[in-house]
Parts: C-alpha cells; sequence; structure tokens
C-alpha cells in the first residue's frame, strides 16, 4: 500500500502541464493527507481526520475526484491547450507528459483511498465515489469543440470584467437575462441578434452603438444576446469607461481565441474636457476590415452623440474643447450599425405591462392594469419596460 501511495504522491509531484491543479484546496488537502505518515493508532486517527478535511473539501463541489480534476482541468490555461489554440506545433516531448498527466489523473481518480485504513476505522469514514473516466479521450474530445465550449476561464463563464491590471475576471452573479423574457422593441434586439449571427458564424461583424432613453432596454438586449449564444461560443467582456486605455490590448489577447467575443461598454457618456475617447476612436477608426473577425463591440448610451453637454450654447472660444466635441461626436459614424431604442408610446408600454403580467400570472383587469400602470409611471421616470417591470414587481408584494 505505501508503494502505491508514493507512486500518487510521485506523480503529483511529476505534474508538469497542469500544475495549477495543485493550488486548488482540494488537491492540497489531499497531500497532506497522503504525507502523514502512519506509525500507531494516534497517528490513524490524525490520519483519518485529515482524509475527512479532504472530502469535506472535495464534497462542496463534487462527489467524486474525477469530476472534480476533470472540472479542473477544463478550466486550466496552460501550455498545451494555449498551442492548440495559436495551432503551434506540439513536440512529443510534451505530447507524452500531456497523456502521462491525463492517465495519471485516470489513476488516482480510482483509486480507493478508504482500503489504507484498517476496518475498525474504515467503516466510520464517509464514503468516496469511485469514478473511472479516461482524461485522455474526454479532453481531446474538449478540444475539438473547444469553439463552443471554451477554455480556461472561459470554459464556464460567459460573462466577465475587467480588473484593474487589465486581467479578465468571471462575473460571480451574472445576468441571467432571458431574450423571451424582454417584452417590446422587437425590431431593434433583431438587430442586435442578426449582427451577433454574424459575428458567431466568423464572419465580419459591425460594431454596435445602442442609444436612448435610460430603462428601455438597451443593456438588458447586449447581456440577453450574450446569454442567448453562450452555447455556441460567444463570451461578453464588459469595459468601463476608465478602463478604455486597455482596449487595444485585450482585442489583441482574444483575436487569436476561437471563442466569439462582445466588447461591452455600458452607458458611455464623454464631457467636452475628455480624452479618454481617443482610445475606442483608434480601435473603430481601423473599420470593420481591419477588425478581428471574432470580435465586436457593443456600445449603450443614453445620447446620440456619445455627448451629455449642450455644446451649442458655448461661445467657440476655446477652440481645444470644440475639437474635442466634434471628435466625439464623429465617433458615431464609425459604428457600423446605430440602433435607436425610444421611449415607448402608450400602446407599445401597456403591451410590455401585459406581457409582464402575464409572466408573473398577474390576473387584474386589463384596462384597470393599463391604467394603474400610466399612473404609476406619471410618478416615476415616465414610460420605460423598466417602469413597467417595476410596476408589475410593486403587484407581486
Amino acid at each position: 500500500m505505501q508503494k502505491e501511495l508514493d507512486k500518487i504522491k510521485l506523480g503529483f509531484s511529476s505534474v508538469v502541464i497542469f500544475r495549477n491543479i495543485l493550488k486548488t484546496k482540494v488537491i492540497k488537502k489531499l497531500l497532506k493527507f497522503l504525507n502523514c505518515e502512519t506509525k500507531e493508532n494516534i497517528d490513524n486517527i490524525k490520519q483519518i481526520d485529515l482524509y475527512s478535511e479532504f472530502l469535506s473539501e472535495l464534497f462542496k463541489s463534487d462527489n467524486n475526484l474525477a469530476d472534480f480534476i476533470l472540472s479542473q482541468i477544463f478550466l486550466d490555461d496552460n501550455i498545451y491547450i494555449s498551442k492548440c489554440i495559436l495551432k503551434q506545433e506540439i513536440n512529443n516531448n510534451l505530447k507524452k507528459t500531456f497523456k502521462n498527466e491525463l492517465n495519471f489523473f485516470k489513476y488516482i481518480s480510482s483509486f480507493d483511498f478508504s482500503s489504507i485504513f484498517n476496518k475498525e476505522y474504515s467503516k466510520n469514514i464517509a464514503e468516496l465515489e469511485i469514478k473511472e473516466i479516461d482524461f485522455y479521450k474526454i479532453y481531446f474530445e474538449h478540444i475539438k469543440n473547444i469553439d463552443k465550449k471554451g477554455y480556461g476561464i472561459f470554459y464556464n463563464n460567459n460573462m466577465f470584467v475587467l480588473d484593474d491590471r487589465k486581467n479578465i475576471i468571471a462575473v460571480k452573479n451574472k445576468d441571467n437575462q432571458d431574450i423571451k423574457k424582454l417584452y417590446g422593441y422587437e425590431i431593434e434586439r433583431n438587430k442586435v441578434l442578426s449582427n451577433t449571427k454574424i459575428l458567431i458564424e466568423g464572419k465580419k461583424a459591425n460594431n454596435i452603438l445602442l442609444y436612448g432613453d435610460a430603462g428601455t432596454g438597451k443593456s438588458s438586449t447586449v447581456k440577453a444576446v450574450a446569454n442567448f449564444f453562450k452555447d455556441e461560443g460567444l463570451r461578453l467582456i464588459e469595459i468601463k469607461k476608465n478602463q478604455l486605455h486597455f482596449i487595444t490590448d485585450i482585442i489583441e489577447k482574444l483575436s487569436c481565441s476561437p471563442l466569439k467575443f462582445i466588447i461591452f461598454i455600458d452607458d458611455l457618456t464623454f464631457s467636452s474636457n475628455d480624452d479618454t475617447f481617443s482610445y475606442l476612436k483608434a480601435i473603430l477608426e481601423g473599420g470593420v476590415n481591419s477588425f478581428p473577425n471574432n470580435i465586436a463591440v457593443y456600445v449603450t448610451s443614453n445620447y446620440r452623440h456619445l455627448i451629455k453637454e449642450n455644446f451649442t450654447d458655448r461661445t467657440g472660444d476655446d477652440i481645444h474643447i470644440e475639437d474635442t466635441i466634434q471628435q466625439i461626436m464623429s465617433l458615431t459614424n464609425r459604428f457600423g450599425t446605430i440602433i435607436t431604442f425610444q421611449r415607448p408610446d402608450r400602446d407599445l408600454f401597456s403591451e410590455i405591462v401585459l406581457s409582464y403580467a402575464k409572466e408573473n400570472n398577474i390576473k387584474t383587469d386589463k384596462e384597470e392594469l393599463i391604467k394603474q400602470a400610466e399612473a404609476y409611471a406619471i410618478r416615476s421616470a415616465g414610460r420605460s419596460p423598466r417602469v413597467a417591470k417595476q410596476f408589475i414587481e410593486l403587484l407581486k408584494q
């Protein structure tokens, strides 16, 4: 038995390609358990305690070691997967190491660790499910579908943000917006869907500006479209205005990926003395011909020209400011598609209210419901899909 345990410890120590797995809490606790030498009964109890700590950590996510390891290697961003993505040659030594490591994972996943303990102790130990899977075969199947399934951080997430160091971070509590539960604005929404479908197909898609009144569903549309196409390899990365200086590097980093990406900039507005627009201008000026086929930029704004100030009231004595304003306004013309989301009229607002009411099983008389909704809109920010949804949520309370 000790020989087999030494083999497992040596196997973990020899991992090169998937070395990140050694940093996980589960494997750290497993190694701590394996490194505990048993000498007498007191040591047996200590070893059982360490084994139970390992199981406790494992059971937080999986019932067996095989599923845990499989999820970790899919999430791993390593030299082998990088070469596959970049379609670089993989030498025989790396291929051999890759196969050996996956076969080792197969071995430990099917190993019965409870056999270490004698019967007196083992009957009180939680049972670990043993599951045999062919890691080598499954991983190769995964590589074949990497343009849909994703890899590394992009494997089981579809929405991301940037941190202050330009790292791409998965959104923990993402917006699970369902496009089927967005009501009204079908023409506008279908334009976004059609353009994104072109992106998914690997063709040159337009960069889109969605502008209009607050609460009309611009941001919700973008996120719903991202969710709609997530199983087809679409990922959304949201960049804040103060992170625009990262945008060129992010696009360059993602340009070789087999996945498709929406670079999403929400609620973008510039002021007259704001020069951060130049970063967005730089990537839009190249036009669709020089833009990577797997990336499109989607921007939402409450303003058609991305600028809030009433520049027509200026005296014109500050040439630099006026020039900046004109350059910001010219950004609009660099979007291949511009979609307007206007406030709904009474009929559209009523349609949206009734749709949300049906979804939430509200039984109030239709005419009375619309009357109440109109009154609520007057007291709120005016008619909008957001106000309609808030009104229905209020009725549910």
